[in-house]
């Protein structure tokens, strides 16, 4: 097995290494395997990188293990909390990036949102992160490093259990475009010896990257939420274009195929709500027919806005009247509650700092729509 080649400098950074990537590093040094699993624990399970703090570690490789690697993730630059309790933090990756990592507090749950990329290369036309344009994968030290900051700020509660003690890979960036790092980073969450999560509490959120969406199942199972928005592939096409490469069939198709390995039985299909736009009761009874034979869930989300956008947020009622026609076919619905929206921590709406090199910012596609969409004003309500 190949040492992985995230790096800082010339030193590997021993922090997005999979615990056999770690054995093989410490068995080039001529250490036993043990060695490697004392390292591991305690960057991940211990939270340390200080390699003078590996107390049970001989001196001698304390003093050799910082000539040869480092332990660095990505540092804080701002830090926001949400009158909710959400909580927002701006990592530094680099080169003027910044990515966003959301941490939300529940009653049952600590559920921390993970990016997985600096910015996002799919473009969906209601979401701030693809506004922002994209500038490259993250590497699994920076996904997993956003896991082990979260854990450093918010500690544990009464009992020493973390308070994290879910991932949701829905941050910023298309995780299944990214493939073997995401995919490392959730070998490092799910390994007993770093952060124990069970693949129930993993969940990774694509648009729809077919043929990864097929890798994953052979690769690293976890809990599937798949970001729908739309009841065919009209408008699909519009409002999430990489439907225009992977239609509607084709995703259902892989989706089936997946759940036969995903650790729980059924997907989680994320609806945002536009208003005027796929909201309607028709739109409601198209995605009756359309997921017939999945064991789903539906999570109906409120748009949340970001400045220039030209969506509207449904009004209730309306969600209310979609949401009850889906409840009628059988099907098992929550409306998200929105969280985190005064510090722009909702869905959709984390930015980040992204040098943009796909020049995405240089260029106004919302003319070249082909689909009528009504535009109203952002204030309409119920």
């Amino acid at each position: 097995m190949a040492v992985p080649q995230s790096a800082i400098g010339d030193k590997p950074n021993l922090l997005g290494m999979t615990l056999p990537e770690m054995t093989v590093f410490f068995a080039a040094m001529g250490e036993k395997p043990f060695r490697a699993k004392q390292v591991f624990r305690w960057i991940h399970h211990g939270g340390v990188d200080n390699f003078d703090a590996m107390t049970d570690l001989a001196k001698s490789l304390r003093e050799k293990l910082p000539q040869v690697a480092v332990i660095q993730a990505p540092k804080l630059m701002t830090e926001q909390k949400s009158k909710d309790g959400t909580r927002k933090w701006l990592l530094d990756v680099g080169t003027g990036n910044g990515i966003e990592v959301v941490f939300i507090p529940e009653a049952d749950r600590g559920t921390l949102c993970v990016s997985s990329q600096v910015g996002c290369a799919l473009d969906c036309t209601f979401c701030s992160t693809g506004k922002q344009g994209f500038n490259r994968n993250l590497t699994t030290a920076e996904i997993i490093g956003q896991l082990w900051w979260a854990n450093k700020a918010m500690g544990r509660d009464p009992k020493g259990e973390r308070i994290v003690s879910n991932v949701v890979m829905m941050g910023m960036g298309e995780p299944l475009a990214n493939f073997d790092n995401v995919t490392s980073a959730m070998d490092i969450m799910l390994d007993d010896h770093a952060y124990g999560l069970s693949r129930r509490r993993v969940t990774l959120s694509t648009s729809g990257v077919v043929p990864n969406l097929k890798r994953l199942k052979e690769r690293c199972p976890v809990a599937l939420a798949v970001s729908l928005h739309a009841p065919n592939d009209a408008l699909r096409d519009v409002l999430v274009p990489i439907n225009q490469k992977y239609p509607l069939a084709e995703l259902l198709a892989s989706i089936r195929d997946y759940l036969q390995a995903a650790p729980r039985d059924f997907v989680t299909f994320e609806y945002v709500m536009l208003d005027g736009v796929n909201d309607t009761a028709q739109h409601a009874h198209e995605l009756v027919k359309l997921v017939e034979g999945i064991e789903c869930k539906f999570n109906l989300i409120p748009w949340n806005p970001f400045p220039d956008a030209p969506y509207a947020r449904s009004s209730n009622n309306a969600i209310h009247r979609f949401r009850d026609v889906l409840q009628q076919a059988g099907l098992i619905v929550t409306v998200r509650k929105t969280r985190g929206d005064d510090i722009d921590a909702a869905c959709g709406q984390l930015a980040g700092q992204v040098v943009d090199k796909s020049q995405r910012t240089q260029q106004t596609k919302l003319s070249a729509l082909t689909i009528p969409i009504a535009i109203h004003s952002a204030g309409a309500t119920a």
